[in-house]
């Protein structure tokens, strides 16, 4: 058996900054001090007069970007998500959001996975934040594929967008030749008849893990990858849900305001079925290696099969 390769979409996002640098000239990245962690500094050496360092001081840097979007750039704005979302949420949404500017924001070390760095770190509730500013587009990449994919789109999209993307490496489950990305577009992996895994992030992994042990159970799960919370695929998820009638969300994020939220809105208003929303319950985070946070908290494949096998009782 091949060894699963992990990459880290940080990584990611700097390679796929870097990569359609020369594509886009006015592509321009704005930092807040934190080049080499959000992995920006590919950028910065490939292209160092399309670069700029702020310093720390996120919102500032979020003005300067809303005006570089008037002269026609397309500027990145990268921190981790606790500043690039929470810090500086009142100029995201009144700088970029509420003239609809064309400025990307590149999050990354989002979720528990942040690790050692603990909880004033580890941002669980930037999903819920960045899709309650109107217009703004709001993608959370699985794995390194989708992460490229999701910056090249960004690019080319006319608009406000928000990429979350993780700390830690993570198994890349997208190196498919007829892997296609679309912002709007839900993924479907794996059919099923029993029960829809509606995953985002880091968790489509787990999702699979669980569908998985689910089939040896006699269980069959549809796993769908939803890689852009706003605007959510309301058709795959209907569809699957008529299909299965029970539905079960799963982020590296808290369930209130995230993608269970979402799931939920539209289930709610066009087809009522039962929900278990998996995350964090309400709850900080805490400081440890990102792979035994994930497991404590049940977002592994281990933890999300249990979660199901209780829900469906």
């Amino acid at each position: 058996m091949a060894d699963v390769v992990k990459i880290a979409t940080r990584e990611s996002y700097g390679n796929a900054l870097a990569e359609c640098g020369a594509e886009f000239p006015n592509l321009v990245v704005l930092d807040a001090d934190l080049a080499g962690a959000t992995k920006t500094g590919v950028f910065k050496k490939a292209f160092p007069d399309r670069h700029i360092d702020c310093g720390i001081a996120e919102c500032n840097m979020t003005g300067i970007a809303a005006g570089l979007s008037t002269c026609g750039k397309i500027p990145f704005i990268s921190s981790f998500a606790m500043f690039a979302a929470g810090r500086n949420y009142e100029q995201v949404r009144n700088s970029i959001g509420y003239p609809h500017l064309n400025v990307k924001i590149g999050a990354t070390h989002a979720g528990i996975t942040v690790g050692e760095d603990g909880a004033t770190h580890q941002c669980n509730e930037d999903i819920a934040l960045m899709r309650t500013i109107p217009g703004m587009t709001v993608i959370v990449p699985s794995d390194d594929v989708e992460a490229k994919a999701a910056v090249r789109a960004a690019i080319e999209y006319v608009g406000p967008v928000y990429i979350r993307f993780g700390r830690a490496a993570v198994p890349v489950i997208n190196d498919q030749p007829d892997y296609k990305f679309e912002i709007g577009k839900g993924v479907l992996l794996k059919e099923g008849t029993d029960v829809t895994i509606v995953a985002t992030g880091i968790c489509v992994d787990s999702a699979l893990k669980a569908a998985e042990m689910l089939a040896a159970d006699g269980i069959s799960a549809e796993v769908i990858n939803i890689h852009t919370i706003k605007p959510l695929d309301e058709e795959i998820v209907l569809n699957s849900a008529k299909k299965t009638g029970k539905v079960v969300t799963v982020e590296e994020h808290s369930v209130i305001g995230g993608l269970g939220s979402a799931v939920c809105d539209v289930l709610a208003a066009k087809n009522p079925v039962p929900v278990k929303k998996l995350g964090m319950q309400d709850i900080y985070g805490e400081s440890g290696p990102a792979a035994a946070l994930v497991e404590k908290y049940k977002l592994d494949g281990k933890g999300v099969y249990a979660d199901i096998k209780d829900f469906l009782k």
